[in-house]
């Protein structure tokens, strides 16, 4: 198979790549990821998705490199949360969303080489937080888990103690949505298996 540049670090991303039989290179875009907080949760997260991609393909110049990026962030109360700043911002987010439902968008963009072409796809969940009290709360800060997480944690960590029900993709959850990823390849004429 064809080997995917990553426009990411994210070891989540690398796991579902290595799943996925995928051959692979990590390149962090260094993509500018600033949005407008009250814009539409699709859009944004669509635009974070192709930004990393373009940074990516507009420097490096290989008529057969497909360029992979993905982003994810929470829509809760018409406003979109991305990283938490730092320790308080995450117990901000934590506590808003504490015994609420949030919802959860992430997109997968590729670049493909061959044609020219950046396609892209995204899909929405919510998921469903228990109540939290103040110790719960204080207690997964200090695990430093919520570092570098959209909405400041990761499901597929010790959040998962918190959470009641999600509905979706729980893969676009952690972070790659693997249903939309695998789909945008083979629209797109990856070469599995050759």
């Amino acid at each position: 198979m064809e080997p995917v540049i990553l426009a990411s670090e994210s070891p989540r991303r690398q796991d579902y790549f290595r799943l996925l039989g995928l051959p692979f290179t990590c390149i962090p875009s260094m993509a500018d990821e600033s949005f407008d907080e009250h814009a539409q949760p699709q859009a944004v997260v669509e635009e974070l998705a192709l930004r990393k991609v373009n940074k990516i393909a507009g420097t490096l110049k290989n008529e057969r490199l497909w360029v992979c990026g993905a982003d994810t962030i929470i829509a809760f109360d018409g406003k979109i949360y991305g990283k938490p700043l730092d320790r308080e911002d995450a117990r901000q987010m934590l506590r808003s969303f504490a015994g609420r439902d949030h919802q959860v968008w992430s997109a997968v963009a590729l670049y493909n080489g061959r044609n020219n072409t950046t396609a892209c796809k995204s899909v929405g969940s919510t998921v469903s937080f228990a109540a939290l009290t103040h110790g719960e709360i204080e207690w997964y800060l200090d695990t430093d888990e919520w570092r570098d997480a959209a909405g400041s944690y990761k499901i597929q960590g010790l959040a998962s103690c918190f959470i009641e029900h999600i509905e979706g993709s729980y893969s676009g959850i952690v972070g790659l949505p693997l249903r939309e990823f695998y789909a945008i390849l083979r629209e797109n004429g990856y070469p599995f298996g050759g």
